[in-house]
């Protein structure tokens, strides 16, 4: 919010201040009031300064290296012909992905190195108030200046804008006081749990002299969990070529390609740096394409799906044309949101649905899919939304969904006699005795498995230390976002998680420093008002971030100095009232997926109203006029090489 400062004589035109100075009982001119100028936030702006070499804060924006070509890769997928309804689908098309290798050492280092010259301080910009000032009352104000002969019909209406105006200055006033009370209690909730930012602990000129000096192999590294470059993202490229929300975007291993998948029912593989795509394939899916990710140590030829529609398929990227290109390997009772990968297992994931079922998938076998777990609340079941495998602990695994409660299990010491299976629970004190429901929309650990971040449904993202007692309070906690409108991710950005990120329903990406639960980046990312996922890129500071919008962005530290913080506040403030209003008029939300289904294809009505499902209670109703391509279950899905 930005206030203005308004002076009440000022607004008086001279011919009237000669009014006021003509009466011998004027006790002096009226005191300054404030107004305030309550704008819509049109996104973050920067103040650029000029660049300069390597050693000046100031360094101009860089560009990618380019020159990374894709390869051919080999490793086959034979695919389950033993499917119980036949839901293969084929590639009948003679063009196949690329598989990639990583990028050469030489173009990360000219990348980091090229970046390494934006050297910055950030300020997190906070409005300052004054108190207002003494009004003149109204009502002496016309005792001292009512006209003695009312014969001049000029002195009536002068006087009566005189009235009128000083009246309107006084409004203001009031005003104004009521919004400063609102900024301050603002300011005190946003100051809960929330420290001074620590001093930066890397220092770009000094890393640039000791890699120059070969003192420091882990520049790459370090670099990318530099508050530097956090504060100078910046939108570089933007993919068109899906035609609905894209709900998940994920790089594979070596960071050269990246998946989209979206409500238009395909994925889409970019060769980012080269801005092309280089597959586009029917997914399979009967609905929504919600997760879609690399399996680890493939060479790029696995992708696992997962969907509204309830099923898990997985794709094989380097099929032969006339081979399976799709397979069902599960299906689910209800949507499925997440997968969660085994670190460095090509064979191995894991799969959470909304009907409260956790299966164990392993591509080895005839029958890859096997149930976990049925996840419960006392008798009831519990679906589920996310899930995250324990990066320092294969075994162990934690899920979240609908109630208040992040559950840790270990695959070895599931009993669902004992405590449901579960080896211990977190949730925040305060919310166990809410007012509404409180869901998880997002579980994920960090590098080491020592933290686990969990986003709530219009609340606040929160930190539990994963070696804590069941039922411990949270560690930290981070605010200013909005997560109400669809299922949204939170990502732990930095080789040691050193910052949260998230998207939110204002459109904008949210970046907080982790340690100080203080927000350092503030991004407008998405016209339709939501962004749903944000993926960091496996060992460049780079981001790729998608919402209601058809499209896939990129993000790189590429500004030329660090970004203000413009309108953050003001966009905090509209978070939180709706927010607060939301809790009032609280539904059902989450069982039914109204506002899910709404948001999301009222977004399509510029390209097309066909294909809308909603579900309500239980209910399916579809647009009469809509048609598919995958009514069947033994049709086939094209790949198109773009």
């Amino acid at each position: 919010m930005s206030l203005q400062k308004s002076n009440s004589d000022a607004a008086i035109n001279p011919e009237k201040r000669r009014w006021l100075s003509c009466s011998d009982k004027t006790s002096g001119a009226p005191a300054d009031t404030k107004t305030v100028s309550d704008t819509k936030t049109k996104g973050t702006e920067t103040s650029p300064t000029a660049s300069s070499d390597v050693a000046d804060p100031g360094a101009s924006s860089v560009s990618l290296p380019h020159g990374t070509d894709l390869e051919n890769s080999g490793d086959g997928f034979q695919a389950d012909n033993g499917d119980e309804d036949g839901d293969v689908h084929a590639d009948n098309g003679h063009n196949n992905a690329k598989n990639s290798n990583i990028l050469g050492l030489e173009d990360t280092d000219n990348f980091i190195s090229s970046l390494g010259s934006l050297v910055s301080q950030q300020q997190l910009e906070e409005g300052e108030g004054e108190e207002a000032g003494e009004v003149i009352d109204e009502q002496e104000v016309e005792s001292h200046f009512r006209p003695q002969e009312m014969g001049a019909g000029e002195a009536v209406t002068e006087w009566g804008e005189v009235v009128r105006e000083v009246r309107e200055a006084h409004e203001q006033s009031t005003e104004n006081s009521s919004y400063m009370e609102e900024d301050r209690a603002l300011d005190e909730w946003l100051a809960l749990d929330t420290s001074p930012l620590p001093k930066p602990r890397w220092n770009v000129l000094n890393a640039l002299r000791d890699r120059q000096l070969g003192a420091s192999a882990r520049f790459v590294y370090e670099a990318c969990g530099a508050r530097v470059f956090v504060q100078r993202f910046s939108l570089q490229y933007v993919f068109e070529g899906h035609d609905g929300c894209v709900n998940t975007v994920h790089f594979n291993q070596h960071g050269t390609l990246l998946a989209s998948g979206s409500d238009d029912l395909k994925v889409i593989l970019w060769d980012w740096l080269h801005q092309r795509p280089v597959l586009n394939f029917r997914s399979g899916h009967k609905n929504n394409i919600l997760h879609a990710k690399f399996l680890p140590n493939c060479n790029d030829s696995l992708l696992a799906m997962c969907g509204r529609d309830g099923q898990v398929r997985i794709a094989q990227l380097s099929a032969i044309p006339g081979t399976p290109m799709t397979k069902r390997l599960v299906k689910h009772e209800g949507g499925s949101h997440r997968l969660a990968l085994e670190p460095d297992s090509p064979f191995r994931f894991l799969t959470s649905g909304e009907d409260g079922v956790v299966f164990s998938i392993d591509l080895r076998q005839a029958q890859p899919a096997s149930k976990v777990l049925l996840t419960k609340h006392g008798d009831k079941k519990v679906g589920l939304y996310s899930i995250f495998m324990n990066p320092s602990n294969f075994y162990q695994f934690a899920v979240g969904g609908q109630d208040q409660f992040v559950r840790i299990y270990d695959q070895r010491k599931i009993d669902e006699n004992v405590n449901n299976g579960v080896l211990k629970k977190f949730c925040p004190h305060h919310l166990l005795s809410y007012d509404y429901p409180a869901y998880i929309t997002s579980v994920m650990y960090s590098y080491d498995g020592t933290e686990l971040l969990a986003s709530y449904n219009d609340e606040d993202i929160y930190i539990f230390n994963s070696s804590d007692i069941d039922g411990a309070q949270y560690a930290k906690r981070y605010k200013g976002h909005r997560n109400n409108a669809t299922v949204k991710g939170v990502h732990f950005y930095g080789p040691r998680s050193e910052f949260v990120m998230s998207g939110s329903d204002c459109g904008h990406i949210f970046i907080w420093e982790k340690s100080s639960s203080q927000i350092v980046q503030f991004l407008e990312a998405d016209e339709g008002g939501t962004i749903n996922c944000i993926d960091p890129h496996p060992y460049l500071p780079v981001l790729a971030s998608s919402g209601l919008d058809h499209e896939v962005k990129i993000w790189e530290p590429t500004a030329e100095s660090s970004r203000k913080l413009t309108g953050l506040k003001n966009v905090i403030k509209i978070n939180k009232l709706k927010r607060d209003n939301f809790s009032l008029h609280h539904t059902s939300l989450f069982d039914n997926h109204m506002l899910w289904y709404l948001m999301s294809h009222l977004t399509q009505t510029q390209h097309n109203w066909r294909g809308i499902r909603i579900e309500v209670g239980g209910a399916d109703f579809s647009d009469s006029s809509s048609t598919s391509e995958e009514e069947g279950n033994g049709e086939e899905s094209q790949c198109q090489t773009s």
